[in-house]
């Protein structure tokens, strides 16, 4: 028996409800949330100007604190594992972890355009979630629901004219979501030739709410990892890393 089924079946065997604590800290929305598989328990979500690591823990604290809760009986802990902001990923990315460590706790990844396009369940057509990544770039994927939630392209980073492309050949409905949208919606609107929408304020952003749900599914399918074993997923190199590696290569010309 593998490591991660065992976990599974004795977390079954000690608790029939299944309770899982879900952060996203993957772009300026820090959010927490404890969910179990009918109903979401708490959420707490704030889209400030703060740093994540000012509000990540007291947010969680809060919460623990108003549902009387015991962080030892949740069953995993998902977080928001990326694209995103490379800080704030860094920051959910290590809470999960800490958590997951000293709680003994399995962790679930869930990408976070994937998170995003959660928030649109039953979405008529397609859904597009667009987090910005800068340099006319977006971090984006292809989504919709028929009986179930689809992922039909899975999370890139892409040039905004690129994407419109992608959207134009299917010659359907998009919905659009995520920080991205004030940020590129006058260009979509001008590049796309389909009917758009763009989702509304209490759905376009990230909810922890949307990443615990989609978790349920994860823990259920046995997609989960180890504490230890969890590292956030950039798609691309931050722009130090970018800015090194020129550095690097001027450096190499020289000589």
């Amino acid at each position: 028996m593998t490591f991660l089924k065992q976990m599974i079946d004795n977390e079954k065997e000690r608790s029939e409800t299944m309770r899982i604590l879900a952060l996203d800290s993957s772009g300026l929305v820090a959010s927490v949330a404890v969910v179990e598989e009918e109903q979401t328990i708490a959420e707490y979500t704030v889209n400030y100007k703060k740093t994540h690591s000012q509000t990540l823990l007291p947010m969680l604290d809060e919460i623990v604190k108003m549902t009387e809760m015991n962080l030892g009986e949740i069953d995993a802990i998902a977080v928001a594992g990326g694209p995103g902001s490379f800080t704030g990923l860094r920051i959910g990315s290590a809470t999960a972890k800490g958590l997951g460590l000293a709680l003994k706790k399995p962790l679930i990844h869930i990408p976070t355009v994937d998170g995003l396009a959660y928030n649109l369940y039953g979405n008529e057509g397609v859904i597009c979630p667009i987090m910005d990544a800068r340099r006319n770039q977006v971090y984006t994927g292809i989504y919709r629901f028929r009986e179930e939630f689809v992922v039909e392209e899975p999370q890139m980073a892409i040039e905004i004219s690129a994407l419109a492309e992608k959207l134009n050949e299917r010659g359907e409905q998009v919905t659009f979501l995520g920080d991205g949208v004030p940020v590129y919606k006058e260009q979509l609107e001008q590049l796309l030739h389909v009917p758009v929408r763009f989702a509304p304020s209490h759905l376009n952003r990230q909810r922890a709410a949307a990443v615990g749900t989609l978790a349920v599914q994860y823990w259920k399918e046995g997609k989960i990892e180890r504490a230890e074993d969890h590292q956030p997923d950039y798609l691309r190199m931050s722009q130090a890393e970018r800015e090194r590696l020129e550095r690097e290569e001027k450096e190499q010309q020289g000589k």
